[in-house]
């Protein structure tokens, strides 16, 4: 367990800080103005991506100052790994979703893959419209052409990330800021 304990120490003092908390709130603040103009009078279903999705998503509803539901759904295509493939669905969203106005709140827009089989899914449940949220939008060039989030908070470097909800083999979800592995 020290060994452990020790490794994850390292690994955080070696990062590199992308975005600090302050960063993160006027990102939040901004995210919030526009979902707000464009939601406020729709009464959206909230759905948060688990786990990532959790520390951004509570932090946005905070500023979000209109009716609204919240659920959520848990699918993933990493695991506790670093790539993975198919989406694996967790948990499924125990709200009604014909109909309704949605908003998918997630951690980060890496590829694509994971937030569009989202979509397509509530879409598929006959969701009136889907938005998509994620607080970070990772910059390179192996994204889906099909897909990109309503609301993007932060454009961040193309490096192994954890902070605010991503993690680094399931630690380290909690941080208030964005950090990548030192060297990736």
């Amino acid at each position: 367990m020290n060994t452990k304990i020790n490794e994850l120490n390292t690994l955080l003092s070696e990062a590199d800080c992308l975005v600090n908390t302050k960063q993160i709130h006027a990102v939040l603040d901004s995210m919030a103005q526009k979902i707000t103009k464009d939601l406020s009078n729709k009464i959206p279903l909230v759905i948060c991506v688990m786990n990532g999705g959790l520390i951004p998503a509570a932090a946005l509803i905070e500023r979000l100052h209109f009716p609204l539901e919240l659920d959520y759904i848990h699918a993933t295509r990493y695991g506790m790994e670093t790539e993975g493939d198919a989406l694996k669905w967790l948990s499924y969203p125990q709200s009604s979703l014909k109909d309704r106005e949605i908003l998918v709140i997630d951690d980060i827009f890496d590829q694509g893959h994971t937030l569009l089989a989202i979509k397509d899914w509530f879409n598929d449940q006959g969701a009136k419209n889907v938005y998509t949220a994620t607080i970070i939008n990772k910059v390179h060039d192996r994204k889906i052409e099909s897909m990109l989030p309503d609301y993007i908070g932060i454009d961040v470097e193309d490096r192994f990330l954890f902070g605010y909800g991503m993690d680094y083999q399931g630690f380290f979800r909690n941080l208030p800021g964005i950090y990548a592995v030192k060297g990736s």
